[in-house]
């Protein structure tokens, strides 16, 4: 799959040098630096997204005589002046102008003005999730916006973003949470519009319907030497219209390596705009078929390549072998795969929620997570969104109930506060079994991160992580391994350092630490780091005062090396020298 074309049409200084700055945001774009007028109609013929440094008013006139469709248009963007706006113009769900919009105000710190209803109202545009659309979207688009009922069905689980309330699934409960009490809602009423998704062409005309097209088949095929792409162009068209499939729908066209350079088949790749896979014969010759065959088998050493390399790719074999007389084909489909994502909060603020984390939260239709932590981000979730928020204590609960409801098919994140693979859900989630679902780890800016950056550059040499809780690791073990960062004479973060009823476990820990490091290695504690509150406290390993530490705090001690370095105006930081040569020698 290539990568959108972007052109960006911009001759004023300020323009030109935001142009660069836009090139490290999205890799090199195509410059139109010429009269504006010619540089928009020639970047409207060479490119799939166009960012207009022009006067919003005059892209859109220079642009209005050359729109035909929406469907083929390229994307508009206006960036203003000033840099403080980012605005698609023309092509924004299906032209990709919305999402480079997002991008370009999240590099440029600028701000994207979006106007479509969709966005507007932080529901996600059925144009927008990567599928091809077919039916009466802008119908079924209205009825949605207006809360009117709409029913949703899905011939198989393939995973969607969150949708409002006012679209249902027949024979799925619905519920309605308030706080810790939850009711099964009414039957909906009777729907005025339909969505359906599909891997069929058909599009049901007794209601308003729009008809997505996941990607879920894979088309096997197997030719002759130099045959010409109309002759598997025809063999698969026609299976596709004898079995009311879609080539919308297809994710990849598979092959046994000896065809890995034939012209027929790499162009029909490209027409579908899917890749080429192939697989070595051997491989292929291993996996029973329904119809194996002695001809590929003399050709190219395997009894069967259209339905093999189907079943290679991970397909169940829908369509068995058709041919004509220079091409094989099968068609196979994807099993449906939920979708687990495990986000990572960050320490709290706001601003270090990485832009990945929010966009996966903006696409999961089920949340799951510690109380606290879902009303973090409560703000950036869909309308629709199930919210599934738990006290203290229930990990296994919401470790179990995320693995359930993305085996049903739904797009879930559990959500935790750092990074999810520090003391946080990951290691537990995987460690129940996710074989079956598509799991992503959302990575965040765990708290040792956020205090070394609070703290100055603890952290700027090697440098251990350690849990002081002894609930799920032995005393005993936790003592060993401090013992062990004593001698090796690592700098250490230290969580859980402190609780109401855990109140020795710390003393004991600086006291194995400072039993190897001078009386003033600097030791420091943060409390509620980039949250409201926020504060910190540094003192020798000798004076350290281990009742300055709660729950809300993470401890840093620093190794033989770390020292307090003067900043600022009568400040200090904390610094672990990295001990470079050129430092060294100034």
């Amino acid at each position: 799959m290539t990568e959108p074309v972007i052109g960006q049409v911009a001759s004023a200084p300020a323009s030109l040098a935001r142009a660069d700055a836009i090139d490290a945001i999205v890799g090199p774009t195509r410059r139109y630096p010429g009269p504006a007028g010619e540089g928009l109609r020639q970047a409207w013929r060479e490119c799939d997204l166009i960012i207009s440094h022009l006067a919003l008013g005059a892209t859109t006139r220079l642009i209005a005589p050359l729109l035909a469709d929406k469907k083929t248009d390229p994307g508009v963007v206006v960036i203003d002046e000033a840099g403080s706006f980012v605005v698609p113009l023309v092509g924004g769900h299906v032209g990709g102008a919305n999402d480079l919009a997002r991008r370009l105000a999240e590099g440029l710190g600028a701000t994207a003005v979006l106007t479509t209803a969709t966005d507007a109202l932080g529901l996600p545009g059925l144009d927008t999730l990567g599928w091809q659309t077919a039916g009466d979207l802008a119908h079924v688009t209205r009825a949605i916006l207006d809360s009117d009922p709409v029913t949703l069905v899905r011939e198989h689980p393939w995973p969607l973003p969150a949708l409002p309330d006012n679209v249902t699934e027949p024979g799925v409960p619905r519920f309605e949470r308030r706080g810790s009490h939850v009711r099964e809602l009414p039957p909906p009423p009777a729907p005025v519009a339909r969505v359906v998704v599909s891997d069929h062409s058909a599009v049901p005309d007794d209601l308003p319907t729009v008809v997505l097209h996941p990607k879920s088949l894979v088309v096997g095929m197997g030719c002759n030497r130099s045959t010409p792409i109309a002759a598997l162009r025809e063999l698969l068209d026609r299976t596709l219209a004898e079995t009311g499939l879609v080539d919308a729908s297809i994710t990849a066209l598979t092959s046994v390596d000896a065809k890995a350079d034939e012209p027929a088949l790499q162009g029909l790749a490209a027409q579908l705009g899917v890749d080429l896979v192939t697989y070595p014969a051997d491989r292929l010759a291993g996996i029973e078929v329904p119809n194996p065959s002695r001809a590929p088998a003399a050709a190219v050493g395997t009894p069967s390549v259209a339905e093999a390399s189907v079943l290679a790719y991970g397909a169940d074999l829908i369509v068995d072998k058709r041919k004509n007389p220079d091409a094989t084909l099968a068609i196979g489909r994807l099993a449906p795969r939920g979708r687990l994502a495990i986000v990572g909060l960050g320490p709290g603020a706001d601003d270090l929620l990485t832009p990945r984390a929010r966009r996966v939260l903006a696409d999961s239709a089920v949340v799951i997570g510690y109380r606290p932590y879902v009303t973090q981000i409560n703000h950036l979730l869909r309308p629709g969104t199930e919210i599934v928020a738990t006290g203290m204590g229930t990990e296994e609960m919401r470790t179990g109930l995320g693995i359930e409801k993305a085996r049903e098919g739904r797009a879930v994140a559990i959500v935790c506060s750092g990074d999810p693979a520090i003391y946080a859900m990951a290691s537990p989630t995987l460690e129940q079994g996710t074989e079956g679902i598509d799991v992503q780890i959302v990575p965040g800016v765990t708290a040792e991160l956020a205090a070394s950056a609070i703290l100055g550059a603890p952290l700027g040499h090697d440098h251990a992580t350690i849990s002081l809780s002894d609930l799920h690791t032995p005393w005993d073990v936790i003592e060993r391994r401090l013992q062990a960062i004593a001698e090796g004479d690592f700098v250490v973060a230290l969580y859980n350092p402190r609780s109401r009823k855990r109140t020795m476990h710390l003393p004991r820990a600086l006291e194995i630490l400072g039993a190897r490091r001078p009386p003033e290695t600097p030791v420091a504690v943060v409390q509620d780091a980039t949250r409201p509150g926020e504060n910190f406290r540094v003192a020798p390993i000798s004076v350290f005062d281990p009742e300055w530490v709660d729950m809300h705090s993470i401890v840093i001690v620093g190794s033989s090396t770390t020292r307090m370095v003067p900043t600022g105006v009568g400040a200090e930081v904390m610094v672990t020298p990295r001990d470079y040569k050129w430092l060294e020698e100034r």
